[in-house]
């Protein structure tokens, strides 16, 4: 901390920051968080706050393993990405000409395009099938397959999908590897291991058990997360084997970080290319227009918030121009991007002020809740950088 201002932060500000999430824990808001924020590569600010269990005996470290949730489809939309950049796949290639089970009606349409920008026409759906385990991908794209149909035509509206979308670019991945790898295999060898994110896996690896933060819902979602070991409501989050590519990962803030980072630097890290600079320029371009977020309309209403646009680029939510409630704040810059996992996990990158934001919390809030935590304690963190003749 003591070197923050040479880091392009206010040491103050930062520490404004770290206050409010102790605060939030004080008052039992959720029960701890690990935050880290840099500026340029250069970081100012990495704390762990508070606990990992509601009875306040497990203490976080910086090093504490969290469940990603939805942040584990970041993952999927870079192998996406790869196999674009390797001639596998195109953004206009139609799902059903990978998967061809998924073929029919509305659906017979859809494009990787259409699943990147969550506007596909499918249903947003967390589960394909009631009561199902969804630790097992072959059983969760057989069951999307048999029984999800399309709500609209492609291109309609945007409706962000949880889970389908996801799992299905997962399984194409996996099925257009020419090393005939598991979707966890490749995630490992394409990403974690070159990126050195040596605590991040898929599934939650035996040897980072211990420090596996368990997700507690401080709210029913009203359905759950079944694994096949039986482990609990929540058990797929439990799970060492599970393969889902849209809430399947567990990673800590260090490892999290080199990801996000890697992003900042337009797809390279320490001389591992991961993407191509040409992809992730397009990817952080609004693709949705003006289109709202048809998932968060029920919940908009119940805040009373008026309807804003969702700001989906390829994969990436950004923050846009419109001042309105986000998780990025609203403060950052419109080209902002990155991704959010239910209720606990976000990273961003801020590529006009340089900033890059990465925080997993213990304790998953509803997700209102959560989106007025994360804009407030984004704001907190673009209103510590320094002017360094960028505004």
């Amino acid at each position: 901390m003591a070197e923050s201002a040479a880091r392009g932060f206010s040491e103050q500000r930062l520490r404004r920051l770290a206050a409010a999430i102790e605060e939030d824990v004080r008052r039992r808001r959720y029960f701890g968080a690990v935050i880290a924020v840099a500026r340029g590569g250069r970081v100012g600010l990495f704390e762990a706050i508070g606990h990992a269990d509601p009875d306040a005996r497990r203490p976080l470290s910086r090093d504490s393993v969290f469940s990603l949730f939805s942040v584990t489809k970041a993952l999927t939309n870079a192998l996406v990405f790869q196999a674009i950049e390797q001639g596998r796949l195109a953004l206009t290639t139609r799902v059903a000409a990978i998967i061809p089970e998924f073929a029919g009606g509305l659906r017979e349409r859809i494009t990787f395009y259409d699943l990147l920008t969550h506007s596909s026409g499918l249903p947003s759906l967390f589960l394909p099938r009631p009561g199902m385990c969804i630790d097992r991908l072959d059983e969760v794209v057989a069951a999307i397959c048999a029984e999800v149909r399309s709500e609209a035509p492609p291109g309609e509206r945007v409706t962000y999908a949880p889970m389908a979308a996801h799992a299905l670019m997962g399984e194409a991945v996996r099925r257009l590897d020419p090393q005939g790898r598991r979707y966890a295999q490749i995630v490992q060898e394409e990403i974690f291991h070159p990126l050195a994110m040596q605590s991040s896996s898929i599934g939650v690896r035996r040897d980072l058990k211990a420090r596996h933060v368990v997700p507690h819902f401080l709210e029913s979602m009203g359905f759950q997360h079944l694994g096949h070991s039986n482990l609990g409501p929540n058990g797929a989050f439990e799970e060492e084997h599970a393969e889902m590519p849209w809430v399947g990962a567990v990673s800590t803030v260090p490892d999290l970080f080199r990801f996000a980072e890697m992003l900042r630097r337009g797809g390279e890290l320490d001389g591992a290319r991961i993407l191509a600079p040409a992809l992730l320029a397009e990817a952080t371009i609004n693709r949705t227009g003006e289109k709202p977020n048809e998932l968060y309309m029920q919940l908009l209403a119940s805040r009373g918030w008026a309807p804003y646009p969702a700001y989906i680029g390829l994969g990436f939510f950004l923050r846009g121009e419109v001042i309105c409630p986000h998780q990025f704040g609203t403060l950052a810059s419109p080209r902002t991007f990155g991704n959010t996992g239910y209720g606990s996990t976000i990273f961003w990158v801020d590529p006009k002020r340089d900033v890059t934001f990465v925080c997993l919390t213990a304790g998953v809030m509803n997700e209102g809740d959560n989106i007025e935590r994360y804009q407030r304690l984004s704001d907190m963190a673009i209103a510590a950088a320094e002017s360094t003749g960028v505004v």
